[in-house]
């Protein structure tokens, strides 16, 4: 059963908010099991290794001209900024490819957002069969949301069950079956990782030790300061020392508390502007530097603790304000798989030392409420940058023949938090094509990236760059709530139209509501636990509001907002393809679901100016944010390409028959076979 803990905390609704997180793990004593789980399957790990070996079946393939498939994805590239600086000379290993082999637009999914758009990248097929439609899913009897892409349970005996709500097989799967190997390196929504002839470390939605998506803390002697997304620790010093404590897990003996690890800080040490202990470790900190990560434990019982890892950075001395990380489980000793087989995320900490394993670990939510300034939050992103390219050129070296494939986050978070320039007002209409000394280097540095994975392209490998989709600016936030409100289709009960979650919502009086960052649903009677609307008149009312949608106009600006409704009968196909939205909402250039209409709220202005440093975005139309695709080879693409083709042209690549169930075509042609 899934069990939400506190208000839920950060970095999924970074993405629907900044607004509330979502929480992963329902009862501690998961962890616990899952500890001595991970333990067993090391242990077992040779014996099932050898079991495999001599009793597999490897399916045959036709022989093809590929040794090698690698597969660099750079989420949130957009192609009209690499436009800008491939003609002024700035992407050179960029340009090189193109020439080298082909540049194009690739179609993003519906919606544009990542953790739909990469299942859509891995399986080939539609949201209608691999059932990601956003981050966050409604409960159909409730209508709170949860996480859409993994939940965990427990049984009557306090077993843990993770499961992936994914489906559709990943094509990595596909390979395997076929005898080929294949590397994935932090591809999202790949958590709780799959067993598969390879090696895998899981991307977005990997928890914290918290078990949420994100939750950082903030030691502070300024008491009076609220921030969302995270916890502030008021602290008084004595003498220049204080004694506190850093929060960790849910507690086993109490779900409602957290386990503390105790903590002195000392803000005049001998070296450094300050010292912290936490247990017998001593850190000294410089004032806005990042620490190493820092291994923190926590008992859970008289023999057995839970490890985590974490930075921190002094913000400020006077008044003393700490930030620390939200807690990472530590790949070392995982709480949690975070890898396949167990043992790799281990392998990769002893090989290059800790690294990030939070599926969004760029803390969005600390740089949104001020708590880390702009340095701080570029530090912390393109430290994890350089944790990833070190993986990722070992991955290369080491993976000679098959597939290898890894996806960078940088330039999707340094998007969504540098878009508008800081000398721009909020709410101001903003080009998002147009020079950014903060986007322009990080462009360039994904060029760099790109440059040194060419060099390790040999003779018979197929090299692919791309992005998930591109970017945009988000300006004015848009309520559909309020707009729906408005038109006579919602209806609120009296008290607080404030509630997050749909909450105060009189259903019986309902027909539409919105929730989620694309997505509007009908209050559909036999659907929905308290739904009015007749499955006969859906279609109509359907027709109706998107009729009136596209109508919508910003009086601000004069624009409309509204640029494409898609109805999800008509783009959705497969055995979910009724789990989703029933109208996929294609906001126009600038404009995005609200911060508070993303949490479900209803009162609220239907137009808002974005205040937040979150001022880039893609939760708008596709159309309006393609991706960008690189081949060093020649590939037909007069009927241009989709994610959805990227998985079948791989299996073809290496001469298998892509299985009937994908949507997606190949895009090579059979001169490869021989």
């Amino acid at each position: 059963m899934f069990v939400p803990q506190t208000p839920l905390p950060p970095d999924v609704l970074a993405y629907i908010g900044p607004g509330a997180g979502f929480t992963f793990i329902g009862s501690f004593l998961i962890l616990i099991s899952a500890v001595a789980l991970v333990f067993v399957t090391l242990l077992t790990y040779p014996f099932r290794l050898l079991f495999g070996k001599l009793f597999s079946r490897t399916k045959k393939r036709r022989k093809t001209d590929t040794k090698r498939v690698i597969v660099l994805g750079l989420d949130g590239m957009d192609p009209r900024r690499i436009d800008r600086l491939m003609a002024a000379g700035r992407l050179p290993n960029f340009a090189k490819l193109a020439e080298q082999g082909v540049y194009s637009r690739i179609e993003s999914s519906i919606p544009p957002i990542s953790p739909c758009a990469w299942s859509c990248f891995m399986t080939g097929s539609n949201p209608g069969k691999h059932n990601i439609f956003d981050f966050l899913n409604r409960d159909l009897q409730t209508y709170l949301p949860e996480l859409s892409s993994s939940v965990i349970r427990t049984d009557s005996k306090g077993r843990p069950s993770l499961k992936l709500l994914r489906k559709s097989i990943p094509f990595w799967h596909i390979l395997g079956e076929h005898g080929v190997f294949s590397t994935v390196l932090r591809v999202p929504i790949t958590f709780p990782p799959e067993k598969f002839r390879g090696l895998l470390l899981s991307g977005m939605c990997v928890p914290d030790l918290r078990g949420s998506q994100g939750t950082f803390t903030c030691f502070s002697e300024q008491s009076t300061e609220v921030f969302e997304g995270g916890e502030i620790i008021a602290v008084t010093f004595t003498d220049h020392l204080c004694k506190t404590a850093l929060p960790g897990p849910p507690d086993p003996k109490n779900g409602d508390e957290l386990m503390k690890l105790p903590v002195t800080l000392n803000r005049n040490p001998k070296k450094g502007d300050c010292e912290v202990t936490l247990l017998s470790e001593r850190v000294t900190l410089e004032l806005g530097e990042y620490s190493e990560w820092i291994r923190v434990s926590y008992k859970i019982g008289a023999f057995s603790k839970v490890h985590g890892i974490c930075r921190l950075m002094l913000v400020s001395k006077a008044p003393f304000r700490l930030y620390v990380t939200p807690i990472n489980i530590d790949p070392e000793n995982p709480a949690l798989p975070v890898s396949h087989p167990n043992f790799y995320s281990v392998y990769l900490s002893k090989l290059h030392g800790s690294y990030a394993t939070l599926g969004l670990a760029e803390d969005t939510w600390a740089h949104t409420e001020g708590v880390i300034d702009d340095k701080g939050f570029l530090d912390q992103s393109y430290n994890i940058d350089d944790e990833r390219e070190r993986m990722w050129f070992d991955a290369l070296d080491r993976t000679r023949h098959g597939m290898c494939c890894v996806v960078f986050d940088t330039p999707d978070r340094i998007q969504h938090m540098f878009m508008r320039p800081r000398d721009v007002q909020p709410g101001t209409m903003v080009d998002p094509t147009a020079p950014n000394d903060t986007l322009d280097r990080m462009y360039e540095k994904m060029d760099g990236i790109v440059g040194k994975t060419m060099k390790k392209v040999k003779k018979n490998d197929v090299f692919f760059v791309l992005s998930d989709h591109g970017f945009t600016t988000f300006d004015r936030g848009v309520n559909l709530n309020a707009w729906l409100q408005q038109e006579g289709y919602l209806q609120t009960e009296p008290g607080d139209k404030k509630a997050r979650y749909l909450r105060g919502i009189d259903w019986s009086k309902t027909s539409a509501y919105v929730f989620g960052l694309a997505g509007m649903y009908l209050n559909v009677a036999g659907r929905e636990s308290k739904g009015i609307v007749d499955k006969a008149k859906t279609a109509a009312l359907k027709a109706e509001i998107t009729e009136k949608l596209l109508q919508l106009v910003d009086p601000a600006t004069d624009r409309k907002v509204i640029h494409a409704v898609h109805d999800s009968s008509v783009c959705y196909k497969g055995p979910y393809a009724n789990s989703g939205p029933d109208l996929l909402v294609g906001f126009a250039e600038g404009y995005r679901a609200s911060w508070r209409a993303a949490a479900g709220e209803v009162d609220e202005p239907l137009f808002t100016d974005n205040e937040k440093s979150w001022s880039g975005d893609h939760c708008v139309d596709r159309s309006v944010v393609p991706g960008m695709f690189f081949c060093n080879r020649k590939l037909d693409l007069k009927d241009g390409i989709g994610l959805i083709d990227m998985a079948p042209t791989i299996l073809d690549l290496f001469g298998i028959n892509a299985p009937g169930n994908m949507d997606g075509r190949v895009k090579t042609s059979a001169a490869n076979a021989k």
